[in-house]
């Protein structure tokens, strides 16, 4: 072997030595630059996705344009501020003037074929700018700007950057007009703060309907001037007995205005007839018997229903759907319907029809669960489905002659149930849902028979007899709850596991910089963090 000489080996030693303090020589490990996020890896995909072109970089000159006077504009511009300035340390202005290097938010621009919720977004080496002909478009474009930044961009606190995006055109829509959630804060209550975490996460993701269970067995959750006790009393427990609650009248308004600030529209649900013991125990006077029963902190349910025949029961309902809507600005008042077991199917109908009347006689479109399909459905009713199989043919027959659909299977929607038979929380009754199961599935041909005209969106809900933290909703809704999103949102034809397993990898950093305490699902290549 041809030996070295003693001069040269002695300069190696020291390059070697000095290797991390002169950068001449990469012999350790160094801090790697964050990686660019292509324009396509975000979670929903994008409609329509055209890279190239030189990156965008924020920086200390940036500035965030909102041109014109728009004060929704405006609002979209302190939002986007809220969210980079804490952790990229720059000032970000929200300013009218023009100039280079921005961060521009343009309103009723980008063409029609956008819709009442697309985007556009460019990006290039001058700035981003994100169209919509909506308000509701440039925070959905907002989002999909979240998820192009590397995930300490979520941070409350200064990080390291660059802050990057991947230049190129995202073109944007949705697939469905209703893309929800649902929280059931009956079994366990929830408040007001609580709440809003879910929806600011559930926001990220493009989800526009939040359903509040406002009212069950286990508790009655908003106040109602008319009929107090429903709150004051049949509000003060729940599942195990703890101490429940309910929302004041502006406790709920203040939920109200924080989801309209993100366009997440509240659905909310007064379940009837069954479901209803903590009305029953708030007033003797809507039981067959005129005695009131105890209040219920089990997890049984079928064992209650409204007295059918007594014309107070029509007025308790007249109170609470005119005083619900009267403070709920959006179009849908849900009045449940579900596990009815106590009442009969004559009962069961003639109830639904004055109840469905009565939610449009105060300006609402009702929904009810898919039970509703077989009673009545007036014009224009909304049915949610629950099933498990897909072939419900009363279901299918509401469907063709009018009645539109929310689908949440539970074997496939519900955020509730066990990921595995080692899931410390959530039921089983529907099976274990694990992520695949719960993204792999169209709503579009899954109710057979169904005319596909007939779905109006997807819906996740999570039933909380197991769950009364934050934490816990967190656990079983990521990473679920963004797959359900992506079906709602997404064209069908970027349907795809294995793309989809690895977009959401790529969101695990993001929810643990935002501390949502997620289930690591063994069906996802997770980063290592």
């Amino acid at each position: 072997m041809r030996r070295l000489p003693k001069l040269l080996c002695s300069l190696l030693l020291v390059v070697a030595a000095g290797a991390t303090a002169t950068g001449a020589v990469a012999a350790a490990p160094t801090r790697e630059a964050p990686r660019v996020t292509p324009l396509d890896q975000v979670v929903p995909a994008p409609a329509s996705v055209r890279p190239g072109g030189a990156p965008y970089t924020i920086s200390e000159k940036t500035r965030i344009r909102v041109p014109g006077q728009s004060r929704e504009v405006r609002k979209a511009g302190e939002y986007l501020a809220d969210v980079l300035r804490p952790s990229t340390g720059y000032d970000l202005p929200v300013t009218t003037r023009g100039g280079s290097d921005n961060i521009v938010l343009r309103l009723g621009a980008g063409g029609r074929g956008l819709g009442d919720e697309g985007y556009r977004l460019d990006s290039g080496r001058g700035g981003v700018t994100i169209s919509a002909r909506t308000a509701a478009g440039l925070f959905h474009g907002i989002q999909t700007l979240r998820q192009l930044l590397p995930a300490s961009v979520e941070r409350g606190g200064p990080q390291r950057g660059p802050w990057t995006v991947a230049g190129g055109t995202i073109t944007d829509a949705p697939r469905y007009a209703y893309r929800g959630a649902m929280l059931d804060v009956s079994r366990h209550f929830f408040t007001v703060e609580q709440v809003k975490r879910y929806i600011d996460q559930m926001a990220l993701y493009k989800i526009n309907k939040l359903h509040l269970h406002l009212s069950d067995d286990q508790g009655w959750r908003i106040a109602i001037d008319s009929w107090p006790r429903l709150a004051a009393y049949g509000g003060s427990t729940q599942v195990g007995g703890g101490p429940g609650g309910h929302y004041t009248k502006s406790d709920y308004r203040d939920i109200l205005r924080f989801a309209t600030d993100r366009h997440v529209e509240i659905v909310p649900e007064i379940d009837m007839p069954g479901h209803t013991n903590a009305a029953l125990a708030s007033y003797a006077e809507l039981n067959c018997n005129g005695v009131a029963p105890p209040l219920y902190t089990g997890t049984d349910v079928g064992f209650s229903s409204l007295c059918v025949p007594k014309e107070i029961t029509y007025d308790f309902v007249d109170d609470v759907v005119r005083e619900l809507a009267a403070l709920t600005p959006g179009r849908y008042l849900h009045i449940g319907g579900d596990e009815a077991h106590s009442t009969s199917h004559q009962d069961y109908a003639a109830f639904m029809d004055r109840a469905q009347r009565t939610v449009a006689k105060y300006g609402k479109t009702v929904v009810g669960w898919h039970q509703l399909a077989g009673a009545d459905p007036i014009d224009g009713a909304v049915a949610q489905y629950w099933g498990t199989t897909g072939t419900e043919e009363e279901v299918v027959d509401a469907a063709k002659a009018g009645t539109r659909l929310v689908l949440s299977p539970a074997n496939r929607a519900y955020l509730d149930m066990k990921y595995n038979k080692d899931t410390p929380l959530g039921l089983d009754w529907a099976g274990y849902v694990e992520v695949r199961q719960s993204y792999d599935w169209d709503p579009g041909s899954y109710l057979e028979g169904a005319p596909p005209s007939a779905i109006l969106g997807v819906e996740a809900p999570l039933w909380s007899e197991t769950i009364s933290t934050s934490d816990h909703i967190e656990f079983m809704a990521f990473p679920r709850l963004p797959g359900i999103a992506e079906l709602g949102w997404s064209p069908a034809s970027t349907h795809d596991w294995e793309s989809y397993r690895n977009r959401l990898a790529a969101q695990g950093p993001r929810w643990s910089a935002l501390g949502i305490d997620y289930y690591r699902s063994p069906e996802v290549p997770w980063p290592a963090q």
